[in-house]
C-alpha cells in the first residue's frame, strides 16, 4: 500500500519496539487465513458481509413496496459485478502512479484483494448494472435507487473494516485516546505484518486518526438519516438516493482531507474531495428540482387486461386500494382535492392522488 512503502523506508528499528498505547484503538496483525490452499481474505470478507446486508435492508424496503420477493437478487447479480469493476477501474485510474509509474505493476490493477475501490465507480457501475436489471424486470430505475439508499451506506460501512484489517487509509498522528494503532505490513507475506527480533508484530510510531472508523460511523448516520426522512416525507423519483448521496459526500469530504495515504493533487486538494464537492453539488441539484411521489408496485397488465411482463409505478394511494380490493388505478375514481383541503392536506400521497400512474414497461 502506499503509506506503507514511506514506513519501510525509515527502517525496522525504528519501529520495532513501540510501547503499547492502552488507551488506543488496536490493528489486526493478519488480513488473510487460509482455509488449505484457499486465501480467506478479511478485506474480501467484510465486503461480500456488507453486499449481503445491503440485499437484506433492500429487500425488505422493496417487497414492502410491491416487488416480488426474487427483485433483490435479480438487481445485485448484475449490480454487483458492475459495481466492483468500476470501483477497481476508478481507483486504478485515479491513483495512476502506483500501476503505470516507473515503479509501478499494471498486473496489480487485478490484485483487488489488496484493496482499492472507489466509491464513486462502484456507484457508477453499480448504476448500470441496476439499469440494465431494470430493463429486463420491467421496472422503474428510480425505484430501485431510492430502495437502496438505506441498504448502500451500510454497506459502505461493513466495508471499511477491510480497511481496518489491511492497516491502510488512516489519518495523521493524533494523541486522542481513540487513535489507531498501525502495523508495518510485510510486502513478502501479503495479508500479515512484519515480525520484530522478539517475534511480535511491528508498529509504526505513535497513533493515527482511524480515518476508516470517521466513515463507517458516518455511513451509518446517513443511512439512519435517509430512513427516517424518507418515512417521514416520503421521496419519491430518486430524491431518497440524491438524499444518500448529499450526505455521503458531506462527510467523505472532510474524511477524505485527514487521510495521509499517496492522492492525486489538485489545486492543493485531493481528487476525491474535488468530486465529492462536485458529487454533492449534482445531487443537491436534481433533490430540489427533482418533483415526484413515492413509487410502488403492482403488477402490468396489457390493453386486454391480461398479466403482463413487468410492473406498473403507482401512488401509495393506489398501491394500498390494489391491496386491499385488487382495483387497479384505471378501475378507480379519484375525487379533485378541493382547494381548501389541499392547503389543509397533512398526508403526502393525498397532495398526489389526482397523479395518473406511469408505466415502468419498456
Amino acid at each position: 500500500m502506499s503509506g506503507r512503502a514511506g514506513v519501510w523506508g525509515r527502517g525496522v528499528g525504528a519501529v520495532s519496539f513501540v510501547p503499547v498505547n492502552l488507551a488506543s484503538i488496536p490493528s489486526p496483525s493478519t488480513a488473510v487465513w487460509h482455509l488449505g490452499p484457499v486465501p480467506l481474505r478479511a478485506y474480501a470478507l467484510c465486503i461480500i458481509a456488507g453486499i449481503i446486508l445491503a440485499c437484506y435492508v433492500t429487500d425488505r424496503r422493496m417487497r414492502s413496496r410491491g416487488a416480488p420477493p426474487w427483485a433483490v437478487l435479480d438487481v445485485a447479480v448484475w449490480a454487483v459485478p458492475f459495481g466492483i469493476v468500476g470501483a477497481r477501474i476508478y481507483h486504478v485510474l485515479t491513483s495512476p502512479d502506483a500501476y503505470f509509474g516507473a515503479d509501478g505493476h499494471l498486473v496489480k490493477a487485478l490484485y483487488i484483494w489488496e484493496g482499492g475501490l472507489g466509491i464513486w465507480g462502484g456507484v457508477a457501475g453499480g448504476a448500470v448494472g441496476a439499469w440494465l436489471a431494470c430493463r429486463q424486470l420491467g421496472i422503474t430505475f428510480t425505484f430501485v435507487a431510492d430502495t437502496i439508499a438505506v441498504g448502500l451506506p451500510l454497506a459502505q460501512a461493513v466495508g471499511r473494516l477491510g480497511n481496518w484489517f489491511n492497516n491502510e487509509l488512516f489519518g495523521g498522528k493524533t494523541d486522542l485516546p481513540w487513535g489507531l494503532q498501525v502495523h508495518v505490513m510485510s510486502d513478502d507475506t501479503p495479508g500479515k505484518a512484519l515480525t520484530g527480533p522478539d517475534g511480535e508484530p511491528v508498529l509504526m510510531p505513535g497513533l493515527y486518526h482511524p480515518t476508516f472508523l470517521y466513515e463507517l460511523l458516518w455511513n451509518l448516520g446517513v443511512a439512519g438519516a435517509v430512513y427516517w426522512l424518507d418515512r417521514k416525507y416520503r421521496f419519491g423519483k430518486g430524491r431518497a438516493f440524491a438524499l444518500y448521496v448529499m450526505l455521503y459526500t458531506l462527510g467523505r469530504g472532510w474524511i477524505e482531507a485527514m487521510r495521509t495515504d499517496t492522492a492525486t493533487m489538485i489545486g492543493g486538494m485531493r481528487l476525491n474531495v474535488w468530486t465529492s464537492i462536485i458529487v454533492f453539488l449534482g445531487a443537491a441539484a436534481y433533490f430540489f428540482l427533482v418533483k415526484g411521489v413515492q413509487e410502488f408496485l403492482i403488477p402490468a397488465v396489457d390493453a386486454a387486461g391480461e398479466p403482463a411482463k413487468g410492473f406498473q409505478s403507482v401512488t401509495r394511494a393506489q398501491f394500498e386500494a390494489f391491496q386491499s380490493s385488487g382495483l387497479r388505478p384505471e378501475d378507480t375514481v379519484v375525487a379533485p382535492v378541493k382547494p381548501a383541503e389541499a392547503d389543509h392536506g397533512t398526508d403526502h400521497e393525498h397532495d398526489h392522488e389526482h397523479e395518473s400512474s406511469t408505466s415502468a414497461r419498456e
